[in-house]
């Protein structure tokens, strides 16, 4: 009877003559190394299958230390060298979902077969996988170590992908000057800086390994491939800084703008206050009860105080203009 092991797990044996790609079976295909020159590389979606995990790494004579790897579901990021054997642990950005949901990623490489765990279902690699089943290229005609560097350039290649179809940096100041810092605004503002930091925490991940696997010793392994990779997360990364620079450069000048506005707003308010002070003043004594209050018996005394507040509110006009406060 078929296990759910068998039923998430797919296994794709090529060489440079021929390629066999099929589900996975315990009876036929548990033996990972051939002892030709194919390549094997097995593909797992769903990490709780540790009775099935012990037994492959028993039946191909592996290091038993890979199963205390396996258990520990949230490495992150990890290479780590064994006997013949390397062990890679990758916390990856799943691009295809808007929400950037993360899954832990397992590759244990050895110099004929790559068997790749992944926490959740679905991936990048049809198109290796067509590369191979086509026959195109030279990856038929490569060993375990150039798959890896193919299945690793995909990770970056959909990092770059994704990170460009989903920053639309808003570079035209009108839009920007013209909005205001409503609750919405700042939680849009968040969330793009929270997309761009989430990015940047994987590429930086992804970018440890390729340093790492650029030091492995193993035999049968080689690493000249990884400066490639290495100079593509250098450059994803650089673009990711420069976008948060460039964001954090709008925001700060957004709200200086927004801050500005403000002063010029209040500046006006308190022109208008300091002109009406006097006038209010003058206006609150003789509106006072009092009956010994002499101007008010005057016969023009009326038309005097409001002269006398023409004369405070120009004088105080022509003050402000030549100190350049209007």
């Amino acid at each position: 009877m078929e296990t759910e092991f068998e039923k998430n797990t797919w296994v794709i044996n090529y060489s440079p003559e021929n390629y066999n790609n099929h589900q996975f079976s315990l009876q036929d295909n548990i033996i990972l190394s051939k002892g030709d020159k194919s390549v094997t590389w097995v593909n797992t979606y769903g990490l709780e299958y540790m009775d099935e995990f012990r037994r492959m790494v028993l039946e191909n004579n592996l290091d038993d230390f890979l199963l205390r790897l396996l258990l520990n579901q949230k490495m992150g990021n990890k290479v780590i060298e064994l006997e013949e054997l390397l062990f890679v642990a990758a916390r990856i950005v799943k691009t295809e979902h808007d929400s950037l949901e993360s899954e832990q990623m397992f590759f244990v490489v050895a110099k004929d077969f790559i068997w790749c765990i992944q926490e959740k279902r679905g991936d990048h690699f049809d198109w290796i996988r067509q590369r191979i089943f086509e026959n195109k290229g030279i990856i038929r005609k490569k060993r375990a170590d150039y798959l890896l560097f193919f299945i690793l350039e995909t990770l970056i290649t959909n990092y770059k992908d994704k990170y460009e179809e989903s920053i639309e940096m808003e570079n035209s100041m009108d839009i920007i000057l013209k909005q205001e810092p409503t609750p919405e605004f700042m939680f849009e503002v968040e969330k793009k800086k929270s997309m761009l930091n989430e990015f940047k925490k994987a590429s930086h991940g992804l970018r440890d390994i390729i340093i790492k696997l650029e030091r492995v010793q193993m035999k049968g392994f080689h690493n000249k491939y990884s400066s490639e990779l290495r100079e593509q997360l250098n450059g994803l990364i650089n673009d990711i800084d420069s976008d948060i620079n460039e964001l954090e450069s709008q925001i700060n000048l957004f709200f200086s703008i927004q801050g500005h506005r403000l002063n010029e707003v209040m500046k006006t308010l308190t022109i208008f206050s300091v002109i009406f002070i006097p006038l209010t003043f003058l206006a609150g004594i003789y509106g006072m009860n009092f009956e010994n209050i002499p101007e008010l018996r005057w016969p023009n005394g009326y038309f005097i105080l409001l002269g006398l507040m023409l004369v405070v509110t120009v004088v105080s006009i022509i003050i402000f203009k030549r100190k350049k406060w209007f």
